[in-house]
């Protein structure tokens, strides 16, 4: 199984150039705008509250937009990511925009090992980074090793529910055809496309990925002396996930242009550390 990291870092590497290119991910507004906030980052400003000071850590960082805005609201910031090919471009973002973020490249499973144990106020996971973790357990145990006593896990993810539903139906039908729960062995996807706008051509197209329930992350969490403080879960995602079937919202978000309340499209978490 340990195959499924370089047969998705290959995947990573390549993608990563064409999304610090692609307007999706708006590098040109960071460094146009001492201000401006990734949209992920923009969408959760009021769960997330002040973070000024806080030692943080994003993990899974990929091209560093989110580590970025962190940093800019006052976040003392690290990133963490698998693709060395991806973090070349977060560290270009950062010393562009003129932001102290350090960048490590190890692989998730490795963080505590690679950053240390107990170091962080905020564990800080961003939209599409636990589908490529085979075992939530681990994760869970990760996120907890890295954080100092009281401190504080925010995580925003597609829904596990998003996750299990097949590709958009010309009847307009949501049919669930992916596993929701945790499963041991990986869904192999073929894909030469990526989920930004882009024109360049990939070769490396198979990845390896897993879905998590949210009652396996919640209680993932809690096995490691965790506490929930908030989950909230929402009726949009930044990018398109179903084409000719969502609409774009003002925010940038998009949701089911037909009866959005029929599914739970991501979900906000956060969970501390006990004292």
């Amino acid at each position: 199984m340990d195959d499924y990291r370089s047969v998705n870092r290959a995947s990573w590497d390549e993608r990563a150039p064409a999304h610090a290119r692609s307007a999706d991910y708006a590098v040109d507004r960071f460094l146009e705008d001492p201000e401006f906030l990734s949209q992920v980052v923009r969408f959760d400003l009021r769960l997330l509250g002040d973070v000024r000071g806080q030692r943080g850590v994003h993990l899974q960082c990929h091209i560093g937009t989110d580590t970025v805005s962190l940093s800019r609201l006052g976040a003392q910031m690290s990133g963490l990511d698998f693709s060395p090919a991806a973090l070349e471009q977060a560290r270009r973002l950062a010393a562009a925009t003129g932001c102290d973020v350090e960048f490590i490249q190890a692989d998730l499973y490795d963080a505590v090992e690679a950053l240390g144990a107990g170091r962080f106020d905020l564990v800080y996971t961003g939209i599409g980074a636990l589908c490529w973790l085979p075992d939530i357990d681990r994760w869970a145990a990760i996120v907890a090793g890295l954080l100092a006593p009281g401190g504080r896990l925010f995580l925003r993810e597609g829904h596990p529910m998003l996750w299990a539903l097949g590709d958009s139906r010309p009847d307009g039908l949501l049919v669930v055809q992916y596993p929701y729960f945790e499963r041991q062995e990986p869904l192999v996807f073929t894909d030469g496309g990526t989920y930004v706008q882009t024109d360049a051509t990939f070769e490396h197209n198979t990845t390896h990925e897993w879905n998590h329930g949210l009652g396996e992350i919640v209680t993932a969490l809690l096995s490691q002396g965790m506490q929930v403080t908030g989950l909230v879960e929402h009726d949009s995602i930044p990018w398109d996930g179903f084409p000719g079937q969502m609409e774009l919202l003002a925010n940038g978000e998009y949701r089911l242009a037909d009866r959005p309340w029929r599914l739970a499209h991501s979900y906000t978490l956060q969970a501390v550390k006990g004292r």
